[in-house]
């Protein structure tokens, strides 16, 4: 009977998370889930996260994108993922934060089916609208909108996203009516903007910029509380004429909930690691993206925080989800 029940205690603790050593981890490729479809702002910054996280971890992180529904299906994936830290998700704050304040049927528990990691990035948008919309800044979009309720519309990279949210934000603090046009990823909606099929959109500062830079899109201005060092020309939206809009977008790593503490902080380690590797941190602030890092603790907590906010946003805006 003794012996029996040392070999069940042996086997309970070998299970336990905490006993997984950190130094056995990974042993194998780990898959991380992008929420949006390839060739978006998420998209490309993933893959320079997959790229060096790959080299710190010697083993290849394999970016898979699970596009729709805001993120939710990528997030739901993870969330019901193996608990072995072979399952990631790079979550943002569209998905995380402001998705269930959205959504009232989310089918997993931001908060309790996924464990924070710890942040990656935080980037600001730019309002960018198509050239044929005669308005040059802030106030002659928002006149041009006034004088055309419901007649122009804003593409967002779905419902739930920071894109949509912001233009939320935008039209209750602006008093504007502008409809909204979802795809699944800024990289989706890009096309019909340019085109001029949809009139405006509020889209991360790598996404916007290039076209922006080479006339075929006008910028109006940045979503941050204070000019971005990657487009210092571009004034904010605080500053055109909506005091103390702020909306920046930021990025987390996230596993499923249940996964191994050494799993979680060899993971961390690593967002930290390369939030200071130099080739990595220039290549993401080419895209004016920068890197930010935290412990997995202050990312719930920040998550939480958010959701408080974004949740304000939607009653006040009235926003809903097809």
């Amino acid at each position: 009977m003794k012996g029996s029940w040392l070999i069940a205690a042996a086997a309970l603790t070998a299970s336990w998370p905490h006993a997984v050593p950190a130094d056995e981890y990974p042993a194998k490729p780990i898959r991380m889930i992008v929420t949006f479809a390839a060739g978006g702002s998420s998209d490309v910054i993933a893959r320079m996260v997959a790229k060096a996280m790959s080299e710190g971890l010697k083993q290849q992180v394999v970016v898979e994108n699970r596009p729709g529904a805001g993120g939710h299906i990528g997030a739901e994936a993870v969330a019901r993922a193996p608990e072995d830290g072979y399952t990631l998700l790079f979550g943002t704050n569209g998905t995380l934060a402001m998705g269930p304040a959205l959504y009232h049927d989310l089918k997993y528990d931001p908060l309790n089916d996924l464990a924070p990691v710890g942040l990656l990035h935080k980037l600001s948008s730019i309002l960018i609208v198509h050239p044929s919309i005669p308005a040059t800044n802030l106030r002659e979009l928002i006149d041009y909108a006034r004088a055309r309720p419901g007649q122009l519309t804003y593409a967002s990279a779905g419902n739930g996203s920071v894109s949509h949210l912001s233009a939320e934000l935008l039209k209750t603090t602006a008093h504007i009516d502008i409809v909204h046009v979802p795809y699944k990823g800024g990289g989706a909606a890009m096309p019909d903007l340019l085109t001029g099929q949809v009139s405006m959109m509020l889209e991360t500062i790598p996404n916007a910029l290039p076209p922006v830079r080479r006339g075929a899109l006008r910028a109006i201005g940045v979503t941050s509380a204070e000019r971005s060092p990657a487009a210092p020309d571009i004034p904010t939206l605080a500053e055109s004429g909506l005091p103390g809009f702020d909306v920046t977008s930021w990025t987390g790593l996230f596993a499923p909930a249940g996964t191994p503490r050494t799993i979680i902080d060899r993971l961390n380690a690593e967002t930290r690691r390369i939030a200071q590797d130099k080739a990595y941190v220039e290549q993401l602030e080419t895209t004016g993206t920068y890197p930010a890092t935290s412990t997995p603790e202050a990312l719930g907590a920040f998550m939480r925080t958010e959701i408080t906010r974004w949740t304000e946003v939607v009653k006040r805006s009235g926003a809903r989800v097809d």
